[in-house]
């Protein structure tokens, strides 16, 4: 019975083991255009940004013509 047990315990440290090296590889050879896309994503959110704070000025200014503020952008 104690036999049995060490050769369960050691069958399960293999395969969290095998886990682990195989996840290390996968995130070792993230491909370039993962992170070219990330890239583009991160800028489209920055341009949106920068539209929100011009529609932010736009609105909190007192004294607008908000239809030409419009015809500008």
């Amino acid at each position: 019975m104690n036999g049995s047990f060490v050769l369960v315990i050691w069958i399960v440290t293999v395969v969290m083991i095998a886990s682990v090296i195989r996840t290390w590889i996968k995130q070792k050879n993230v491909k370039p255009e993962e992170n070219e896309e990330v890239r583009e994503t991160i800028a489209k959110i920055d341009q949106l940004e920068e539209r929100i704070k011009v529609l932010e000025r736009i609105i909190t200014e007192n004294r607008f013509d908000l239809k030409s503020e419009i015809d500008r952008l």
